[in-house]
């Protein structure tokens, strides 16, 4: 009878610490978790439409209440979050990298950096974004790097301060086709390491 009672109370604690985990997990609070989520990825980049409607479950609600993020309705902004470069590494302070893209399927985007605690890091650069107001017409590009280029008229996102760190991308106002044919109408930004300042291992 002990025994009895000793495996069923094993087996609830069991399923508790599994059910509680998985919870987490669904709803982004684990440490090591930081990205938004979703299930659209565009190149490495990952979204979720129903950020900001009364579609989203609540774990989704709870991820991005953790992320501190005030979502808009998918008619007036759509989101974006990434965590590693091309090659599928962690983005991090101590490497170089350039982020390339094209015209964005919005009235107006941004894409902006937010440190291992998901806020801005705290320097003083006043270079933690960058936005369809500079990147003009075209194909355009950005390093991402802790200290400014040296080269003039470089467009540059400083991730001084960040440690590991992730990137935002919003669209604004998007056009008629983006919530539905996302894969074919986004031309979701690259990111190229250049090199790294120290060992990343």
């Amino acid at each position: 009878m002990a025994k009895r009672a000793i495996t069923y109370l094993l087996s609830v604690i069991a399923g508790v610490a599994i059910g509680g985990i998985s919870a987490m997990a669904m709803a982004g609070l684990l440490p090591t978790d930081r990205r938004t989520g979703g299930d659209i990825e565009l190149n490495g980049w990952f979204g979720d439409f129903t950020m900001g409607s009364a579609d989203a479950d609540a774990y989704f609600r709870a991820r991005i209440a953790k992320h501190g993020l005030l979502a808009l309705a998918n008619s007036e902004t759509v989101y974006f979050t990434r965590a590693t470069d091309d090659d599928g590494n962690a983005l991090d302070e101590a490497c170089n990298y350039r982020m390339s893209g094209g015209s964005m399927p919005a009235r107006w985007w941004s894409v902006t950096l937010y440190n291992s605690d998901n806020f801005l890091p705290d320097n003083t650069d006043q270079a933690l974004s960058f936005d369809a107001t500079r990147a003009g017409d075209g194909e355009w590009s950005a390093i991402i790097a802790s200290m400014k280029p040296d080269e003039e008229n470089t467009n540059w996102i400083s991730s001084k301060s960040a440690g590991d760190f992730d990137l935002t991308l919003r669209l604004y106002v998007p056009n008629d086709g983006v919530l539905t044919d996302p894969d074919g109408i986004i031309q979701a930004p690259s990111i190229k390491l250049l090199n790294c300042v120290e060992d990343r291992s």
